[in-house]
């Protein structure tokens, strides 16, 4: 479609010239909403529409926040919905913010989680006073082919060239624990990396999963891959770490590397910024990094 179909006197011409050819239908009349009248719910359908398999029905992809209904002025994407990115968007007069991970700090944004939780009330004051919607897209995100997240880590990092499938388990040409740090920092702008290793070793076959995966599935990966590397966004310290640590007293040669949750993620939610402008072409559309919330001692 072009994107001159999407301004509101086009759109009514071609309105008028489907009707005189008896075409006019609800599809047809939802395809032609001007931008400036879209609301999040219509957005969120667009997204939605183009999920292998359809909407789930049993999903954390809800909105957190405001309204379906709302006339959408600008869309932010992020990984966190954090105070300092609400603020941020309110500035930019941006009221849909499209965000990875959970609003109220636990995965089924239950606002009671933690009772008299006064962070949970002044956040939520806060996104009331500035009328921003927040929708979650977490599931539906790495159900797309290919899966969001790892395409835009893939993208960043220039590993996708060694993994035209994208899949979880990447061979690279062999090279340092060391170097691939460096380049992961370069690439992901990351000061600082957690590692598990001799930065010495060489690595080829890494299994890569960002974001927060249970220590089962990080090991099955690791093992059935064969890999000598593991790369992930978050992992329990007792699960993923301890294994690797007991492998290389075994005389295993495998390591790993731990990015931080916001880091290993955010470049997928970057390039949503991508993936939706071809979708919505008259919308201001801006990605906002949550950022790492450590700090280093």
């Amino acid at each position: 479609m072009e994107k001159n179909l999407y301004k509101r006197r086009d759109f009514l011409g071609n309105v008028v010239k489907a009707g005189a050819a008896g075409m006019i239908a609800t599809p047809l009349l939802w395809s032609f909403i001007p931008e400036e009248s879209l609301t999040v719910s219509q957005i969120i359908d667009r997204i939605l529409a183009e999920v292998p398999g359809g909407k789930l029905a049993d999903t954390v992809d809800t909105l957190k926040s405001g309204s379906g209904d709302s006339v959408v002025t600008g869309i932010v994407t992020t990984m966190f919905a954090t105070v300092k990115v609400i603020e941020m968007a309110a500035k930019m007069k941006a009221n849909f913010i499209i965000a990875h991970e959970p609003i109220y700090y636990n995965h089924q944004d239950d606002a009671n989680w933690v009772e008299n939780n006064s962070v949970v009330r002044e956040k939520k004051a806060l996104l009331e006073k500035n009328k921003i919607t927040i929708w979650r897209f977490h599931d539906h995100w790495h159900r797309m082919k290919p899966d969001g997240i790892l395409h835009g880590v893939l993208l960043k990092t220039g590993w996708l060239a060694f993994n035209p499938k994208e899949e979880n388990i990447i061979q690279v040409p062999a090279q340092s624990l060391d170097d691939i740090m460096r380049h992961l920092k370069d690439s992901l702008g990351i000061p600082h990396l957690r590692f598990i290793g001799d930065r010495s070793s060489l690595c080829s076959i890494i299994a890569l999963l960002p974001g927060s995966s249970w220590g089962q599935k990080q090991l099955k990966t690791l093992i059935e891959g064969k890999a000598d590397l593991i790369i992930v966004g978050e992992s329990s310290e007792w699960e993923t770490p301890e294994y690797i640590r007991d492998a290389r007293a075994l005389g295993k040669p495998v390591s790993m590397i731990v990015l931080g949750h916001a880091y290993s993620e955010e470049p997928g939610m970057e390039w949503l910024v991508q993936w939706l402008k071809p979708k919505l072409p008259d919308m201001k559309i801006t990605h906002i990094a949550s950022g790492e919330p450590f700090a280093w001692g």
